[in-house]
């Protein structure tokens, strides 16, 4: 049975995946009335992969954490390697979950109903005007729409394209372990205990991965690349590496798709319209994982829409609080998207690269430097006067970039001038919407 349209909601969503699923039910909570729409099947909806999720997380954007067939993986031992090997990193405590995709959309979809939100597939979107949102059934009045519709959605708040050259291309699959074997056999050459996680840096210049880990009777292989530089794609990458290893069987399951790794959006909302997770490019750039920020940031938005405060609020709190962070990590990408073959070695080797920063990465934290920790990379950065002026430039716009999202505006009238001060910072065009910039 096909379900009905409401005539009129405090909320519309546009986009049933992770962060309109949350944002979902956390309004309904807030006691605001709120309808969710996706433009495929709901049983659809969002990454169909699986995704690594720091911990912390949940917690934070008020779910509970994943457990049982939800929870893959609870952020054992990860070894990042530069290129194929064998200098590497050890990495343990990390706190970064692998959480089955399919099963945490299913279990937001479930909290958003049972707290009182409609949540329809399979209608497509047309656009809003003023406050009235426009689909192939019926109109929808609403207070305030929501763009959880991804990178490729609906552009309620109409920002640039993203460009190729800040596009992750990844792709994630769980296939059949077809020989055992074999598989403790190409682990016992990299040296990797089976069943920890070893990630190949770099293999195909700059920022791109092969991620492989053996679990039960399954292994999990996720890649990523940026087509933008002349790669080939994360999927291709995937295909290759599963080709060129006899041990690893058919897909299960598991995607593609392309994810935005830049900094977020000057603009997350106007008016009546907020967008949120892909939309918004909330989106951790070092290693392109947005599923927590995307989380969060639907909590804030909840808030701020029951409280009254409106979309704008939400911007402004959660730009304040989040934004530096995915800049500064947005700088570092782009520096290592720049790393010359043996780069990252040499940084493994001088201890520049070290496990304290590669863990504070992973967990989508800044690193918390000690004078101990300073004193220490010291004498690399003495032998390495090139690379450690490049890195000190990264860090100096890094700061620089904190300082200017902990003073985002409060009033739009000065959201432009913002917005040319931290495109200095990063060298390019301010990121407004092309409505404003007209």
């Amino acid at each position: 049975m096909t379900t009905a349209l409401p005539d009129r909601v405090d909320v519309a969503i546009i986009g049933a995946g992770t962060a309109g699923a949350a944002a979902a039910a956390q309004c309904a909570r807030e006691g605001l009335s709120v309808l969710c729409l996706d433009r495929g099947p709901l049983d659809r909806a969002g990454a169909r992969w699986v995704n690594g999720v720091p911990a912390w997380s949940f917690a934070a954007a008020g779910f509970e954490p994943p457990e049982g067939d939800e929870l893959l993986g609870d952020g054992g031992p990860f070894h990042l390697i530069a290129g194929w090997g064998p200098r590497r990193l050890l990495i343990e405590r990390h706190g970064v979950l692998e959480v089955d995709m399919r099963a945490l959309v299913e279990r937001l979809h479930r909290r958003a109903r049972e707290a009182g939100a409609i949540l329809v597939g399979e209608c497509a979107t047309r656009g809003v005007d003023g406050s009235v949102l426009s689909t192939d059934r019926r109109p929808v009045h609403a207070d305030v729409f929501v763009d959880a519709s991804g990178l490729a959605g609906v552009r309620l708040l109409d920002s640039p394209r993203v460009s190729p050259k800040h596009l992750c291309a990844a792709a994630q699959e769980v296939r059949r372990l077809a020989d055992p074997a074999g598989a403790r056999a190409f682990f016992e050459r990299i040296e990797v205990p089976l069943g920890q996680v070893a990630c190949f840096a770099g293999v195909a210049g700059g920022y791109s991965i092969v991620n492989v880990r053996c679990h039960g009777d399954r292994v999990s292989i996720l890649t990523g690349t940026i087509p933008g530089d002349g790669h080939p794609s994360g999927k291709a990458l995937l295909d290759r590496f599963a080709t060129d290893q006899p041990w690893i069987g058919e897909p299960l399951f598991g995607g593609a798709r392309a994810i935005p790794i830049r900094r977020p959006r000057d603009v997350i909302a106007a008016g009546r319209v907020a967008a949120i997770g892909d939309a918004a490019a909330q989106v951790f750039p070092a290693h392109g994982s947005g599923i927590g920020v995307g989380m969060i940031a639907a909590r804030m938005l909840a808030m701020s829409i029951a409280r009254g405060a409106g979309p704008e609020e939400y911007a402004v709190r959660w730009q304040r609080r989040w934004g530096g962070l995915m800049a500064s990590y947005d700088l570092f990408r782009r520096f290592s998207q720049q790393l010359q073959p043996g780069e990252l070695e040499v940084m493994m080797d001088t201890g520049l690269m070290d496990p304290n920063l590669a863990r504070a990465g992973m967990a989508q934290e800044l690193p918390r430097p000690t004078p101990a920790m300073i004193a220490g990379k010291t004498p690399a950065l003495a032998r390495q006067p090139r690379l450690a002026a490049r890195l000190g430039a990264v860090a100096l716009k890094m700061a620089a970039a904190r300082v200017l999202y902990s003073r985002y505006p409060t009033h739009a009238s000065r959201l432009p001038a913002w917005s040319r001060r931290i495109a200095s910072v990063f060298g390019e065009p301010p990121d407004l919407p092309q409505r404003a910039r007209a």
